[in-house]
């Protein structure tokens, strides 16, 4: 449910900023919601695309292979529950000011609504830099420096409007909740080319490629 402070943070923002500086601004604010899950210790599947995969990497066996996809399919299901119940509360309820409605809509129209091979694409890049922040938050302990580096890594999926499939399904169950699209619309054009697009991203680009790096050296301490 915190990650959808992001959805909200991007729409004040964007809601009080001038025209021109609208999605700057907002893109600023789009890690919130990522510093309240990764400094409160909560668990995204995003995150989770890279430390699972290096045991199943190393050992290379169906034990592991089944241990990895029961936990992605725990914190999938965990997350798009928090997901849809921040958004319905956003959508239903007297959560926030009715004026900000219409700029959370748009915000949530032009996120999800591109197509399932186009949310696929984007989302692959998205995934990269969730995984690349889960390697790169191991290299210190520091909170300023995890949340300078969580900003500098979530920040660039709103600006260059990569996709996230929590953070973004929080957008796209909002705009069921207020009537705006489907839900076959919403799970089969955004929620499962993100997630699948999130997992390429995350799996093949990070942890393959930065497991490869380190691979002799486990072999070589085994």
């Amino acid at each position: 449910m915190l990650i959808g402070f992001s959805f909200l943070a991007m729409g004040f923002v964007a809601h009080y900023a001038p025209e021109p500086y609208k999605h700057p601004l907002s893109a600023l604010a789009y890690p919130v919601g990522f510093m309240f899950v990764i400094m409160g210790r909560s668990e995204l599947f995003t995150e989770n695309t890279l430390e699972p995969v290096i045991p199943l990497l190393h050992k290379r066996d169906a034990k592991t292979l089944r241990q990895l996809l029961r936990m992605w399919g725990i914190l999938i299901l965990g997350n798009l529950i928090g997901a849809l119940v921040f958004a319905w509360i956003l959508g239903r309820t007297t959560m926030i000011e009715p004026a900000l409605h219409p700029t959370l809509l748009d915000l949530a129209r032009e996120s999800t609504g591109a197509g399932f091979g186009t949310t696929f694409y984007k989302a692959i890049f998205g995934g990269w830099l969730i995984a690349l922040l889960a390697w790169l938050l191991a290299s210190t302990v520091d909170s300023f420096a995890q949340l300078f580096l969580i900003w500098v890594t979530t920040a660039p999926i709103s600006a260059f409007h990569f996709r996230h499939s929590i953070a973004g399904s929080v957008e796209a169950f909002y705009r069921t909740a207020v009537g705006s699209a489907g839900w076959g619309e919403m799970l089969g054009g955004f929620v499962i080319p993100a997630l699948l697009g999130n997992a390429v991203g995350g799996v093949l680009l990070v942890a393959l490629f930065n497991y490869a790096q380190v691979a002799e050296e486990h072999e070589e301490a085994a």
